[in-house]
């Protein structure tokens, strides 16, 4: 979807009319389920997330500001509700009883497995995994990323190289643990 377009979209939600929040959905659906699925690992909190976003979408319609990259401006919000769920829900998480006669290896496989992609993420700071998410899910290029984030170019660049490096250790690492 273009800019114009957007913000087509966006006077329309300011108006009330649902039918460019429709068609905001239409374009970003997978976009955005993506970048949150990237950071919860599972498919329903996604999918919670992913609705949810566009009711915030809905509601916060007046605080966009016409003229910048809205990619960039939706990403963000998806990213950081996506952080709000993993921080919520790290707080929530009970402490699990290992059941009686079961080896505690299966125990540790079964955590290994649901904290592996977290892990990977939490090896990122928050620029790199910002830049990543619009690199290669919102498909948008070194100089817009760099516009949206009010950052030099470079700086956009070096986070992304660094942060696709500490992924291949991290998925090199994995590799040979399980090898």
């Amino acid at each position: 979807m273009e800019e114009r377009e957007f913000e087509e979209c966006i006077r329309q939600m300011q108006a009330g009319d649902k039918e460019g929040l429709k068609r905001v959905y239409q374009a970003y659906a997978g976009l955005i389920y993506s970048v949150v699925y990237d950071m919860t690992g599972q498919k329903e909190d996604a999918q919670d997330i992913a609705s949810e976003f566009f009711i915030r979408l809905w509601e916060r319609a007046d605080t966009y500001r016409f003229g910048n990259k809205h990619r960039g401006w939706m990403l963000t919000i998806a990213r950081n509700m996506a952080i709000d769920f993993l921080r919520k829900r790290k707080r929530e998480l009970p402490v699990e009883e290992v059941e009686e006669g079961q080896p505690a290896e299966d125990v540790a496989s079964q955590v290994i497995e649901n904290l592996s992609f977290q892990e990977a993420m939490s090896l990122l700071k928050p620029g790199e995994q910002e830049v990543l998410d619009m690199k290669i899910l919102g498909q948008m290029t070194f100089q817009e990323i760099a516009d949206v984030l009010k950052k030099p170019m470079g700086t956009v660049s070096w986070l992304y190289r660094r942060g696709i490096g500490k992924l291949r250790k991290h998925h090199k690492k994995e590799q040979e643990v399980q090898g």
